[in-house]
């Protein structure tokens, strides 16, 4: 009897050794799966859209006199950056300067907004009055071409600026 029982124990590992070789084989082993010419053949020539930082020296006039930075300047004269529009925005800053910190490539929306600066702003110039608030072109109408060329990129360029529906309106009043 305990002889019929290894017996069978015997055969009941090597049944469940046979099942499993023969549910695997055929399918290639994950470290199979992976080609390693592929791996090494691919190189990072991809794009990343272009990315902004802003470094401002000036703010916004502000005729209370709170929350302004009367000297225009920070302490040693640099200016603060930001890393984001709002956050500029909120500061109500004024005097920036872009500068990229990442991408390769304009996104659609940055091109088209150059496209529709036709010539009057790079891409730099446009993300860098973007971030601005509280100066011109912003606050002023718009009264010559190249003030509409630079008035339609910036629509285009900054859809949540806070100053962005006056900006459209003075375009759409010059152009008539």
């Amino acid at each position: 009897m305990i002889t019929v029982r290894r017996t069978l124990a015997a055969a009941f590992v090597v049944l469940g050794a046979v099942a499993l070789t023969a549910c695997t084989a055929g399918q290639p082993e994950p470290e199979d799966s992976l080609d390693s010419a592929a791996r090494s053949e691919v190189s990072a020539t991809g794009s990343a859209p272009i990315v902004f930082a802003f470094v401002c020296s000036g703010a916004a006039d502000d005729s209370s006199g709170a929350g302004s930075d009367t000297t225009g300047d920070d302490a040693d004269g640099t200016g603060e950056t930001y890393t984001t529009y709002a956050a500029v925005w909120e500061a109500e800053r004024t005097e920036c300067r872009a500068e990229r910190i990442t991408g390769t490539e304009m996104s659609a929306q940055q091109r088209a907004a150059v496209r529709a600066a036709d010539g009057t702003a790079t891409l730099e110039e446009l993300a860098a009055t973007c971030a601005e608030r509280g100066a011109s072109p912003w606050r002023d109408g718009v009264s010559t071409p190249e003030q509409a060329e630079l008035a339609a990129g910036l629509v285009a360029y900054c859809p949540g600026h806070p100053d962005r529906d006056r900006l459209q309106e003075s375009l759409t009043a010059y152009r008539g």
